[in-house]
């Protein structure tokens, strides 16, 4: 069984983990999210929004700023388990239904 590098509950009501060795396919991909574990950790759990994919109802974008950029997290989920399918840097947000915040 691979070894779960981290799993963090999102604000969503279920968890989201990664392997190390996922994390290090990620990183190959995305080498400018390197050594940001802390921020990919915390964009789960306090993002400042969330939106579902359009191509995609399981598969959930997390975003968090990180001037001048924006980090995103892309996690899905499935039977109410959640894994990161990838995180990079970005300049914009992208289309999709917002699902965090809820507007009260």
């Amino acid at each position: 069984m691979p070894e779960v590098m981290f799993s963090v509950p999102t604000s969503l009501g279920f968890s989201v983990r990664t392997t190390r060795e996922y994390w290090t396919l990620i990183l190959r991909k995305h080498p400018e999210v390197t050594g940001k574990e802390d921020e990919v950790q915390r964009c789960l759990q306090e993002p400042e929004q969330v939106r579902r994919s359009k191509q995609d109802q399981a598969v959930y974008l997390f975003y968090r700023a990180l001037p001048p950029y924006h980090l995103v997290v892309v996690a899905r989920r499935l039977d109410g388990d959640g894994f990161i399918v990838t995180s990079y840097i970005t300049d914009k947000i992208k289309e999709g239904e917002p699902i965090w915040p809820t507007s009260a």
